[in-house]
C-alpha cells in the first residue's frame, strides 16, 4: 500500500491520473499525443495571457481535487498548457505558488457589514467562516502555520475583526493574541483531518462512514479480548461520527472557557501563555 501510494503520488505529477472522491484513481482521460509533437490536457486554457491570477486559479483547482502532494510548477504549467518556465516570471516557486493561493483564498472574505454586539458571535463567524475555507480547500490547513505565520496580505481583514472582537474586553495584548491564536489553531487542528480524509478517499474509494462500518467487528472483537470492559460498552453503542458536529462541539467549549475565564478570574500573562487566579467556590467542600 505504501509503495501504491508513492506511485499514485508520481503519476498525479506527472498528470497521468487523477483522483475523483468515492470512486478512486483514475487514468487521465484527456491526455492526447500526436506526431506533431507533445499534448496538452487543455487546449482551450491556452488561450489568453498568463498571468498570477491564472497561476494560482489552476493550482487551487489542483490542490482542492488531489491535495498538495499533487501540485507541482510543472502540473500547473501542464493544466494551463504553457511551458514551465514560463510559470517563473509570475511566481518564485512552489512555496511562493501555495502562498498565493492561500491569499486569493483568505481575500475572498469580508466580515459581515452589521456585526452583532459582543465577542462570542464574533468569534464564531471567525472560526465557522475558517472551517468553512477549510471545507471548501482540505489542504489549507495543513498549509497554515502556526510556529511560522505567513504574511499574508489577504488575511489581514479576517485577523482584524478576530482582534477587535478581543479588543477592550479585559484581556492584556498577550491574552488577547494568545487567544486568537488558540482559536485559530483549533479550527486548523481540525480541518487537518480533512485532507486527510479526502486523500484516503480518493485512493480507496471508500468514504469515512464506509471504513467506520466496515472495522466494527474489529475494534469489538479487540476491546473483547484485551477485557476493557468501559471502551465495550462505548463502541457496542451506536454513534453516528460527524467531523461538522465534532468542530462545533470542539468549539462551543472552548468559547465557554474563555467566558469563564472572563467571569471568575484575573488574567495574567507569561510568556504569552494566559494563567488564571479562580475565584474558588467552597460552598460544597
Amino acid at each position: 500500500m505504501a509503495t501504491a501510494t508513492r506511485v499514485l503520488t508520481e503519476l498525479r505529477r506527472e498528470g497521468l491520473v487523477r483522483a475523483i472522491p468515492g470512486v478512486g484513481t483514475v487514468v487521465e482521460g484527456n491526455r492526447r499525443t500526436n506526431h506533431a509533437g507533445p499534448s496538452t490536457r487543455r487546449p482551450a486554457a491556452q488561450a489568453g495571457a498568463l498571468t498570477t491570477v491564472r497561476i494560482v486559479a489552476a493550482g487551487i483547482e489542483i490542490a482542492d481535487a488531489e491535495g498538495l502532494d499533487a501540485l507541482s510548477m510543472r502540473r500547473v504549467a501542464t493544466e494551463i498548457g504553457v511551458a514551465t518556465m514560463s510559470l517563473y516570471r509570475h511566481l518564485a516557486d512552489k512555496d511562493d505558488l501555495v502562498l498565493q493561493m492561500m491569499n486569493t483564498i483568505f481575500a475572498g472574505w469580508s466580515g459581515p457589514a452589521d456585526p452583532p454586539a459582543g465577542w462570542r458571535p464574533r468569534l464564531e463567524i471567525v472560526a465557522r467562516a475558517l472551517w468553512k475555507s477549510c471545507r471548501e480547500h482540505p489542504w489549507l490547513a495543513s498549509a497554515l502555520s502556526i510556529t511560522r505565520p505567513q504574511a499574508l496580505s489577504g488575511a489581514l481583514p479576517f485577523a482584524e475583526f478576530a482582534l477587535s472582537a478581543l479588543d477592550g474586553i479585559g484581556l492584556d495584548h498577550p491574552a488577547s493574541l494568545t487567544t486568537y491564536l488558540t482559536l485559530v489553531n483549533y479550527v486548523r487542528g481540525t480541518a487537518v483531518n480533512l485532507e486527510q480524509e479526502a486523500e484516503a478517499e480518493a485512493l480507496t474509494g471508500v468514504d469515512s462512514a464506509e471504513w467506520l462500518s466496515a472495522q466494527e467487528s474489529r475494534l469489538r472483537a479487540l476491546a473483547k479480548s484485551a477485557k476493557f470492559p468501559v471502551f465495550t460498552r462505548y463502541v457496542s453503542q451506536e454513534f453516528d461520527f460527524n467531523i461538522d458536529e465534532l468542530f462545533e462541539f470542539g468549539l462551543g467549549r472552548l468559547l465557554d472557557g474563555l467566558t469563564v475565564l472572563l467571569a471568575n478570574s484575573q488574567p495574567t500573562i507569561r510568556s504569552g501563555v494566559v494563567r488564571s487566579q479562580p475565584q474558588i467556590d467552597t460552598r460544597h467542600q
